[in-house]
C-alpha cells in the first residue's frame, strides 16, 4: 500500500490518500482510490480520480465519465428512442447549450435556484439551460413557428445535490418528444403517452405504470379545498414531494412552513390518495366539491376522453389518474404524466446487486418519463404574446441508463464496444502490404473492418483479439490464397473455415453480418 498526502492547491484542505497496487507514478488511473477532502465544515469523497505526478484529477460532483462499454450500452438507448420519435414523425433540431438569464427565470417555479447562471462574460446574463422545454418555446417564438412535431437530445444543466447511484446528475441528457399546434383535444396528449410506453417497453426495464392528472384539476382541488389563489402554485410543488415523501412530512410542510390550515390540507389529503381510470374522473365529475369548479369539470371531462383515446391505442393497462402527480414546473396548463418503475420492476436488478454491493450502490430510481400541456409558454417569448398550444414529454436517459448498466453487470453480458464486421489477418509473415490492400477495399466498399498494426502479427493473437472484441468474422490472408484469388473467410464463433473468391467477400460479409 503506498500513501500521499498532497494539498492539490485547495487552500485549506487536507487530503489523504490511500492507493493500492499502483504501476507507476507518473500517469495512471485509479480504480482503487478512497479520498476525503475535510476541513472543520466541510467532507465529501470523490469516486473517480487521475494520479499524476502527486496531482489528482477528478470529474466534478454530479458529472461522470463513461468508457466504451457504457457508451455502447447509452447509444443502444438512444437508437431506441430516437428510432421511436421517428417513428411517430418527428424532426429535429438544436439549441444552444445556454440562454439569456431572463429567458429562463421564472419559469420553473422553486426549482429556479437550481438554474447554473454564468459569469457576465461581455455585457449578456447567461445562464446554462435547464431543460429543452423552455428553449424550444423559445425557438418557436423567434422564428414565428406554429406547427411542428419535433424532438431533442441534448445536455441540461441544474446545479442540484446529485444522487449518482439514483441517476440524479448536475450534468445530463434530456430526450424530448413535443407537438406544437392547434389540434383537437387529448389526441397529441395521447400520443405523448403512447410513445412512452412503446419506449419503456422497447427497452425492457421492468415493470412500469404511467401517472396521468392535469393542472387544473389541482388547482381546481386546491380552491375547493381552501387554498389561497397567492398559494396554489407553493403547495403543487408540495404536493409533487409525494412520491419521495409520505403524506404526515407533506402535510408538514404545507402547515408549518407555507402557513395553509390543517383543515384545508386535510381535505387535499383526502383527494391526492385517490387513483383509477376513466371511472374516478366519471366519479369526480359528481363530486359536491370538485363538481363546483369549472376548472376542475374541463381537466376531468379531457382526462375522460384522453383515456378514450388511450384505449384505442392499447396503452391503458399501464396508465392511471393518479390525483398526487401535481410537477411543480409553473408552465404547465393542462394534462400532465410520469412515467416511473415499479418497485417490482428494478426489485431483481437491485437484489442480484446487493449480492456484492452496498445497498446505496445498488438501483433505485424515480420517475423515468415525464411532461405535459404547457399552452402558454410560447406567448411569454411572443412580442404579441401570440400562443401556440404545445404538450411534450421528456425521457429519463440517465435513470434508465443507469439500470441498463446494473442490468449489463448483473447479467454479465458481453457489449460490443465497436461495430467491425472483419478482421484483416495473415498466416505467414511479410504480408503487411496485402493485407493493407485489402482491408483498404473493404473500406471503399463500406465494410467495417479492422488490421493489426504491426508488420508480423501472430495469427493467433488476431484471432484472440477477434474473441475479445466480438469480431464475428476473419478475412485470413495467406500465400496460397494469394495466388489462387481467394481469402480464408473464417467465423470466429464456430471456427468454420472457407475459401471465398476475393471478387465475392464484400458480399459474401455482408450476407453473414446481416443475418446475425
Amino acid at each position: 500500500m503506498f500513501c500521499v498526502r498532497v494539498c492539490s492547491g485547495l487552500v485549506g484542505f487536507r487530503t489523504a490518500t490511500c492507493v493500492r497496487t499502483l504501476h507507476s507514478l507518473s500517469g495512471i488511473t485509479v480504480a482503487q482510490v478512497s479520498l476525503s477532502l475535510k476541513t472543520k465544515s466541510l467532507s465529501f469523497p470523490l469516486s473517480v480520480m487521475s494520479l499524476k505526478k502527486n496531482l489528482f484529477f477528478f470529474v466534478c460532483q454530479g458529472t461522470r465519465d463513461y468508457n466504451p462499454k457504457q457508451m455502447a450500452i447509452r447509444e443502444k438507448v438512444f437508437n431506441t428512442i430516437i428510432s421511436c420519435f421517428k417513428r411517430h414523425g418527428a424532426e429535429t433540431i438544436d439549441t444552444p447549450v445556454f440562454e439569456l438569464k431572463e429567458t429562463l427565470t421564472g419559469k420553473y417555479g422553486e426549482d429556479s435556484k437550481l438554474i447554473y447562471d454564468l459569469k457576465d462574460q461581455g455585457g449578456e446574463l447567461l445562464s446554462l439551460r435547464y431543460d429543452l422545454t423552455v428553449p424550444f418555446a423559445r425557438y418557436l417564438a423567434m422564428n414565428k413557428i406554429t406547427n411542428i412535431k419535433r424532438y431533442h437530445i441534448a445536455k441540461v444543466y441544474r446545479r442540484d445535490n446529485p444522487a449518482m447511484t439514483r441517476g440524479r446528475y448536475r450534468e445530463f441528457y434530456q430526450c424530448d418528444f413535443d407537438i406544437a399546434g392547434q389540434y383537437d383535444a387529448m389526441i397529441p396528449d395521447a400520443e405523448c403517452l403512447k410513445i412512452v410506453h412503446e419506449i419503456l417497453s422497447e427497452l425492457d426495464l421492468g415493470d412500469f405504470r404511467i401517472k396521468v392528472n392535469d393542472r387544473r384539476i389541482l388547482d381546481g382541488m386546491f380552491a375547493v379545498c381552501g387554498v389561497p389563489d397567492d398559494k396554489f402554485r407553493t403547495i403543487c410543488s408540495t404536493v409533487d414531494k409525494l412520491d419521495k415523501m409520505p403524506w404526515e412530512d407533506v402535510k408538514k410542510e404545507m402547515v408549518n412552513e407555507k402557513g395553509l390550515s390543517e383543515e384545508a390540507a386535510d381535505q387535499i389529503g383526502e383527494y391526492v390518495s385517490m387513483q383509477g381510470g376513466m371511472d374516478l374522473a366519471e366519479r369526480l365529475l359528481q363530486d359536491h366539491k370538485m363538481s363546483q369548479s369549472k376548472q376542475a369539470c374541463a381537466g376531468l371531462s379531457d382526462i375522460k376522453l384522453l383515456f378514450s383515446f388511450l384505449q384505442l391505442f392499447q396503452v391503458t393497462d399501464k396508465v392511471v389518474f393518479d390525483l398526487s402527480l401535481a410537477r411543480g414546473l409553473d408552465y404547465y396548463t393542462g394534462i400532465i404524466y410520469e412515467a416511473v418503475l415499479t418497485q417490482a420492476g428494478v426489485a431483481a436488478v437491485s437484489n442480484e446487486a446487493q449480492n456484492g454491493a452496498n445497498a446505496e450502490e445498488s438501483v433505485s430510481v424515480g420517475s423515468v418519463a415525464g411532461g405535459g400541456r404547457y399552452d402558454g409558454l410560447v406567448g411569454m417569448f411572443d412580442p404579441k404574446g401570440r400562443k401556440v398550444p404545445c404538450v411534450g414529454v421528456s425521457i429519463g436517459i440517465e435513470r434508465i441508463f443507469s439500470i441498463m448498466e446494473q442490468k449489463a453487470e448483473v447479467m454479465s453480458e458481453k457489449v460490443r464496444t465497436t461495430e467491425v464486421q472483419v478482421m484483416v489477418a495473415s498466416a505467414q509473415k511479410n504480408l503487411l502490404e496485402e493485407r493493407l490492400r485489402l482491408v483498404t477495399e473493404l473500406w471503399n466498399a463500406g465494410i467495417k473492418a479492422e488490421v493489426m498494426y504491426k508488420k508480423n502479427p501472430k495469427l493467433l493473437s488476431q484471432l484472440q483479439h477477434c474473441e475479445e472484441s466480438g469480431i464475428p468474422l476473419v478475412a485470413i490472408l495467406g500465400e496460397q490464397e494469394l495466388k489462387d484469388g481467394v481469402v480464408k473467410l473464417r467465423v470466429v464463433a464456430t471456427r468454420e473455415e472457407i475459401d471465398i473468391a476475393r471478387t465475392d467477400l464484400t458480399s459474401e460479409i455482408r450476407r453473414r453480418t446481416s443475418e446475425a
